[in-house]
């Protein structure tokens, strides 16, 4: 079963497209879920802990990951990459 990615992000953030492009450099697909377009959105990152953007989930069946800011390491981790 694929993991399932989800990024929160907002155009004006710099890391948030740093890591979007990362993401398909590595072939991964993902939803981008913009803050600022999408009030559900904003409630849904708020509820996450977060403060900034990126921050991005990483669904693998039942288990969920959290990953704050554009943290290469950890992603590569729980992708695989």
């Amino acid at each position: 079963m694929a993991k399932e990615v989800v990024i929160y992000t907002q155009e004006t953030c710099g890391p948030c497209h740093a890591e979007k492009e990362w993401l398909r450099d590595n072939n991964v697909s993902f939803e981008d879920r913009d803050v600022r377009k999408n009030s559900e959105y904003m409630e849904e990152v708020v509820n996450l802990g977060a403060s900034a953007t990126p921050v991005t989930v990483v669904k693998d069946g039942d288990d969920q990951e959290v990953v704050m800011g554009f943290d290469r390491e950890r992603l590569s981790v729980l992708l695989g990459i």
